[in-house]
C-alpha cells in the first residue's frame, strides 16, 4: 500500500486553504485551540506515537532547532493519538520544550481532519504542516512513517512566510 493510500480518507488540506481548526489536550487540565493562535505561523508535526524510536528522534531534532523555529515566531506543536499522561512521560524523558498534543479522543479526529490518519493501525502519518498568520496552510509533508523528515522543509517554508528575526 501506497504511503498515500494509507493516510485518512480525508485529503490533505491544499496550500492555501484555511487549516483545520481544533482544540486538543495539552496537559491533563489544558487546552491548545489552533484559531486561537493566529497572528503568528505554526508548524504542526503529527507523529505516529511516543516512544518509538523514528518519532523519538525526529521530536528530538525539533526541539534542538526551536530557536531557529522561534527566530521566525513560529510555535512547534507535535500531535499524536497518545494520551496525554504518556506525552507528560515522553516530553519529560526527553526533555521537550514545546507541546504535545494528544489526539486521543475522538481518536485520531484532529489526524483525520489534516488527512493524515493510519486506519490500519490507528495512528497519525509522520505529517508537517506550516500553517502562516492568517490560518492557511502554507506548507505540507507527508513523509513515509519510518524516516525522519528532518527539518529542512519547515525551515524553507518558514522563510519563505518573513524573513527571520536577527536576535
Amino acid at each position: 500500500m501506497s504511503n498515500t493510500a494509507a493516510a485518512s480518507e480525508h485529503a490533505m488540506p491544499k496550500v492555501g486553504e484555511l487549516a483545520p481548526d481544533f482544540t486538543l489536550h495539552s496537559t491533563p487540565d489544558q487546552f491548545v485551540t489552533l484559531s486561537e493562535l493566529r497572528g503568528r505561523p505554526i508548524i504542526l508535526a503529527f507523529y505516529p506515537a511516543d516512544w518509538s524510536p523514528v518519532c523519538g528522534d525526529e521530536l528530538a531534532l525539533f526541539n534542538e532547532i526551536l530557536p531557529e523555529f522561534r527566530r521566525y515566531d513560529a510555535e512547534l506543536m507535535g500531535i499524536s493519538v497518545d494520551g496525554v499522561w504518556c506525552h507528560a512521560a515522553f516530553a519529560r524523558e526527553r526533555k521537550l520544550h514545546f507541546p504535545l498534543l494528544a489526539d486521543f479522543e475522538p481518536k485520531g479526529a484532529v489526524s483525520r481532519s489534516y488527512g493524515a490518519y493510519r486506519f490500519h493501525d490507528g495512528t497519525s502519518e509522520r505529517a508537517l504542516f506550516v500553517i502562516d498568520a492568517a490560518g492557511a496552510i502554507a506548507w505540507r509533508y507527508l513523509s513515509p512513517v519510518g524516516i525522519n523528515p528532518g527539518a529542512d522543509g519547515v525551515l524553507t517554508a518558514l522563510e519563505q512566510l518573513s524573513p527571520p528575526r536577527s536576535d
